[in-house]
């Protein structure tokens, strides 16, 4: 597998954490497509990331619908 190149675009939220990784959701460019949302665990200066999961605007909108009936 070759490099990853990513760019983070926007931060939505870091939840807290006392290990070596925190989660963020994050608006993220990956290998320069389209940004998409992203949660996933990062080290403080994002060199390592955790395995994680991407979702598309359309995606994530329903998510959030769900979570919102939900709560």
């Amino acid at each position: 597998m070759g490099d990853v190149n990513f760019e983070i675009k926007k931060n939505i939220i870091r939840l807290k954490s006392t290990g070596k990784f925190h989660k963020e959701l994050n608006l993220i460019s990956w290998n320069g497509r389209d940004p998409v949302y992203d949660l996933r665990g990062w080290n403080n200066d994002h060199t390592e990331m955790t395995k994680g999961i991407t979702l598309s605007e359309a995606e994530f909108q329903e998510l959030v619908s769900k979570i919102k009936e939900e709560f």
